[in-house]
């Protein structure tokens, strides 16, 4: 096993063991390397300490529930692993620069931590067809997104590059009307001067009345009708195979079979690769 699939594995381990204590040796068991050596991959990997991991990660799930369920403080404190109430409302707040009892009053945006991860770079032959493509019609309400724009972006890898990693971690603290945020194509009437045509968003309510994150705007989408195109499940180091196989499917589709033609006057919207799931595109029709 090369050191990327074990840090790999210590952080599938993490994820389904959060509410317990994890130790270096837990890590060392399922890395298959000396708990020193699981320890030095993890920060060359990840750029995090184990330990480091673990908190943020925790406190992020955490900042999750104070904002969507009615839940006590010291109740959350001890479910994530805090031996006290003053412990965690410590760590709260050099993670967020907010204490917990004000942000599940008042959730404002945060900048929740959204782990990395990496996969080998070994050499992948493109699948020529997607498995199979289930298609649906979504009906999405007329709403606002909160959006964050970049500079020429057209992917995912460059609007990164132009405007930093943190944005995915703002938005999913902003509860959305569609359950997580989204990734936008924007047709040309929402796009100003000198940004791009990809941006990141959350969709919320026409009466969302909350905070605007620093250096975000908001604009305001019609109702609309989507076909949701979502590919077959696939291994999280393949997500880039995945793409590309449903992007060849959607090119082959032609909605006049079921009534519909493609309307280029509302945004396409790519969700983020989850394997377990499949890929998700939704591309707007119109009558």
């Amino acid at each position: 096993m090369n050191k990327i699939e074990a840090v790999r594995n210590m952080q599938i381990y993490i994820e389904e063991n959060l509410e317990k204590k994890i130790s270096l040796n837990d890590l060392s068991k399922v890395s298959f390397y000396s708990p020193w050596h699981s320890y030095r991959i993890f920060i060359e990997i990840v750029n995090l300490s184990p330990s480091d991991y673990i908190r943020r990660l925790k406190l992020s799930k955490s900042a999750l529930e104070l904002r969507d369920k009615k839940v006590k403080i010291i109740d959350v404190a001890f479910e994530y692993g805090y031996d006290s109430v003053e412990g965690y409302q410590r760590s709260f707040y050099k993670e967020f620069g907010t204490n917990p009892y004000a942000y599940s009053k008042n959730p404002i945006p945060i900048c929740l931590f959204i782990p990395y991860k990496k996969y080998d770079d070994k050499e992948k032959t493109l699948m020529k067809e997607a498995d199979y493509i289930f298609i649906s019609i979504v009906q999405k309400p007329k709403r606002k997104v909160i959006i964050k724009r970049g500079l020429k972006a057209d992917n995912y890898m460059d609007y990164c590059h132009e405007v930093g990693c943190d944005v995915w971690g703002i938005l999913s603290s902003i509860k959305s009307i569609s359950g997580e945020p989204v990734c936008l194509w924007l047709p040309k009437k929402y796009i100003k001067d000198g940004t791009s045509i990809y941006v990141q968003g959350v969709e919320v309510s026409l009466d969302f009345d909350g905070k605007i994150p620093e250096g975000f705007e908001v604009i305001e989408l019609p109702e609309a009708s989507y076909l949701m195109f979502n590919g077959a499940p696939f291994e999280e180091e393949n997500f880039e195979i995945a793409i590309e196989a449903l992007w060849k499917a959607m090119e082959k589709y032609n909605p006049e079979a079921i009534g519909y033609k493609w309307d280029a006057n509302n945004p396409r919207i790519q969700l983020e690769p989850i394997g377990a799931r499949g890929y998700i595109e939704l591309k707007a029709i119109k009558k």
